[in-house]
Parts: structure tokens; C-alpha cells; sequence
């Protein structure tokens, strides 16, 4: 079996060299095919969720990627390519029967994966957390980059074998909410949940304000977890972006150690899937001194999607 750095390109694809991919969502209705393959047939999988051990029959070829789902999940559904998924993986050469990698990934993107890896991503569409993935990858629905990186010829299937064990949201998803008070920013959504914050043109509050646009159903933040988010941020003063998740292309993990005063007070027992306005005078923020672009005695906006609770960015 390789050694995991040497296939670090594979499946340690660093999310800073993926940043601006695009994303597709899977089939609208979202159903998981029948599998209908005698190659699966060809594939033995044991082992408890994250420790797989894949033996075939080979060799194994296909000239569309084909899968099943040898469990499934109850947790959160794949509906979009947006969504941050993290996942053991085990591959196997579909000729030789080789074991090639098996490893767990960082959280990513199931677009970014397509990148690479169609027939990954395909596996991934509308599957459910906590499921186990069993699929023959078809040469065309692996980049070449990733073919040389396995060490397999042209033309060679793959074997892969996914234990899917988070998903989280593309954008917040929980109940909009009636919030009424007036002087506040506006915030519009594009489709995809990206935000655009128009500040008005009045004084801006001198405490800490927090309105939940939308309630998720989800877990609480506690501080126990890190909390992995979407986020925009604008000064009160110009209504210019000083930092987004968004525009970067990448959600981010945050404790509640980790950010200004104001930011960590407002999630703070909010839940997962709810979509929060907030905004941060500078004794709560970053003061008189500011820092970077952000001028000091800033007072801060932010739209803040909570997509799940990152307990792997924890420990």
C-alpha cells in the first residue's frame, strides 16, 4: 500500500489550491440509483465505519462509474455539490486488486472533489451521513492527474469504497424569521445562500445586536465544538466586505476563543442551520486599533450560516 504522503495530491487536496471551484447540485429529485452492475458483485467489503478492507475479484472494469449503498445513513443528505462532506477512503486497483490509498480526508467540498474525482462525487450525490459506499470508478470519471497520482494506466478502473462520515450544509437552511426593529442593515440572498448586506444610513447601534433571520432545528453551539460557518463581513461605516467565506470559496471552523467578543456572544447558543444578522460595536470587535484592513472604532456586520458542529476541527 502507498504511503499516504506520497499520494498527498489524492486525498489531501489542500482547500487553498481548490478555492474558487464551481459547484452542481445532483438530480433534483435526489433519489440514489438502483445499482445494476455485475461488476459490484466482483467487490467483498468488511471492516467497522472508517477502517474498510476491500478484497475483489479481478479484474474489475467499467465503463460507467456504478455504486451502492452496502449501509445507509440517517444523517444529513448530500443535495448539493456546496456542501463540506468528510470521509475514509479506500481504493483499489481494479486490475491488480492492489489496495492504493486508504485514508481519511480533511473537510471539503463536494464540488472540489468532482475536480478530480467525478466518479467520487457522483457516489456522494444524494448520499446520507453515516452511509457506506461501495463503487466502480470508470477511467473517465477519474482526472488524469489523479489516475498518474494511483498509479494506474490508462484505461484502469478503480474500486473505491467511501465511509461517508459527515455532511454539512451549503447555507443555512432553518425557518425565516419575523424580525421588525428598525435602523437595521438589509440583507438579500443570491440562490446559492450567499449573502449582500446593505447597511442603512443612520448611527449605528452601540450594543451588540443579534437578529436570527432564519431558526435552524440543529444543534447548539456550546463552545464545546467548533462551529463550522459561512460568513460576510462589512464595516458599518462604508459597507464594504472585509472578509467572506463566500468569496474565498470555503467555509470556515470557528471556536468561540478563537473570534472577537461580539461574534463568539452572538453564536453562542444558537442552532445549527440558523442564519444570524449581527452587529459588533468596536469594544466587542476589534477596538481602537482595528486590524488589518478593518480601520479602528469599526463597527462590524455580519451574516453568519451555521452548517454543523465541526467536533474533527475540535480535536
Amino acid at each position: 500500500m502507498r504511503r499516504i504522503p506520497a499520494v498527498v495530491a489524492v486525498l489531501g487536496l489542500s482547500a487553498l489550491a481548490l478555492v474558487g471551484c464551481s459547484s452542481s447540485a445532483p438530480a433534483a429529485s435526489c433519489d440514489r440509483p438502483d445499482a445494476d452492475s455485475s461488476a459490484l458483485d466482483l467487490i467483498d467489503v468488511t471492516g467497522a465505519p472508517g477502517s474498510a478492507a476491500v478484497t475483489i475479484a479481478p479484474p474489475v472494469y467499467v465503463d460507467e462509474t456504478v455504486y451502492t449503498d452496502a449501509e445507509v445513513g440517517d444523517g444529513l443528505a448530500v443535495t448539493s455539490r456546496a456542501q463540506d462532506v468528510q470521509f475514509t477512503a479506500t481504493i483499489v486497483d481494479g486490475e491488480s486488486g492492489e489496495t492504493l490509498v486508504s485514508a481519511g480526508t480533511q473537510v471539503q467540498r463536494v464540488s472540489e472533489w468532482a475536480n478530480y474525482y467525478e466518479g467520487i462525487a457522483k457516489m456522494l450525490d444524494c448520499a446520507t451521513e453515516g452511509s457506506r459506499i461501495v463503487g466502480a470508478v470508470a477511467p473517465d470519471d477519474l482526472s488524469e492527474e489523479a489516475a498518474t497520482n494511483l498509479g494506474l494506466t490508462d484505461g484502469q478502473a478503480a474500486v473505491i469504497v467511501l465511509d461517508l462520515q459527515r455532511v454539512f450544509l451549503a447555507a443555512a437552511d432553518g425557518t425565516p424569521q419575523f424580525n421588525d426593529r428598525t435602523g437595521m442593515p438589509s440583507v438579500v440572498l443570491a440562490p446559492d445562500g450567499r449573502p449582500g448586506i446593505i447597511v442603512p444610513d443612520a448611527e449605528a447601534p452601540t450594543d451588540l445586536v443579534v437578529e436570527v433571520l432564519k431558526k435552524g432545528d440543529g444543534e447548539p453551539v456550546t463552545g464545546d465544538t467548533a462551529a463550522r460557518i459561512q460568513y460576510t463581513g462589512v464595516t458599518w461605516d462604508d459597507n464594504e466586505v472585509f472578509d467572506s467565506t463566500w468569496e474565498k470559496g470555503a467555509s470556515a471552523t470557528v471556536t468561540l476563543e478563537g473570534v472577537v467578543p461580539g461574534f463568539a456572544q452572538a453564536l453562542e447558543g444558537q442552532t445549527v442551520g440558523s442564519q444570524l444578522l449581527v452587529v459588533i460595536p468596536p469594544e466587542l470587535g476589534y477596538g481602537e486599533a482595528g486590524s488589518g484592513t478593518i480601520p479602528g472604532g469599526a463597527t462590524l456586520v455580519f451574516v453568519i450560516d451555521i452548517l454543523g458542529l465541526d467536533d474533527t476541527a475540535t480535536q
